[in-house]
């Protein structure tokens, strides 16, 4: 099952670029030159393998993330939304007033 339950699925899949993904990754590059520095090899130069994987493991929990944080705003969505339309007494529409009604009048000092 993972994460996410199955009615999660139903929802359209994020950007494979979005903010968590590319965060992560960043962080999972970062952090392999913070591991070469401290065993004092050249930060960009040694274990590529490592930079490669680490960047890609962030990217992935980043995009896995947005998913379930996208599956949990929609969720609460649809239960304000249900809310609102089981108790409509308590969300009526109020009059509209024109913005001349809302402001004081202006009378200028001179």
């Amino acid at each position: 099952m993972g994460l996410l339950p199955e009615e999660a699925k139903v929802l359209p899949p994020p950007g494979l670029a979005n903010r968590n993904s590319v965060w992560l990754g960043t962080v999972g590059f970062l952090t392999s030159m913070l591991h070469n520095n401290l065993n004092r090899r050249p930060a960009l130069a040694s274990g590529l393998h490592r930079h490669a994987l680490l960047t890609t493991i962030g990217w992935f929990v980043g995009y896995h993330l947005t998913k379930l944080t996208n599956y949990k705003l929609a969720k609460k969505d649809q239960e304000m939304v249900s809310y609102i339309q089981y108790h409509p007494d308590e969300f009526q529409e109020k009059e509209k007033k024109t913005f001349a009604e809302i402001v004081e009048p202006f009378h200028a000092i001179r």
